[in-house]
């Protein structure tokens, strides 16, 4: 089962809320501080982390920079850009585990990111 946990700095139930509904049954997700999400992806214990903050960038990302490295993150979404679908289906294919947004483009970017993840 794929586990995926939030963190970042804003929204945590609404991000959790568009990812349940995008994975089904075919994830499990839990809302985390941003140290602990993080932790957990480093650690094996999860295997995605989707983080909100105005910037998309900043707090969303931040403690997952620092523990798993930029090369493991990718800002999808800041104000006034979404990076396309093809863009996003491309950075979880590469093998970013940790992945940011603003949470007014939540409803357009995490569907994409879990259907990538669970499809391929």
């Amino acid at each position: 089962m794929i586990k995926i946990v939030v963190g970042g700095q804003i929204d945590k139930e609404l991000v959790a809320s568009i990812a349940r509904k995008a994975a089904g049954e075919k994830a499990v997700v839990e809302v985390k501080g941003d140290i602990e999400a993080a932790m957990a992806v480093k650690t094996g214990q999860a295997d995605y982390y989707l983080g909100a903050c105005n910037t998309g960038g900043g707090g969303a990302l931040a403690m997952a920079i620092a523990l798993l490295g930029m090369g493991q993150c990718s800002t999808v979404s800041m104000p006034g850009k979404i990076r396309s679908n093809e863009e996003i289906i491309q950075e979880v294919k590469s093998g970013k585990k940790a992945f940011g947004f603003t949470p007014q483009h939540a409803e357009t970017v995490i569907p994409v990111i879990i259907n990538t993840i669970i499809n391929g």
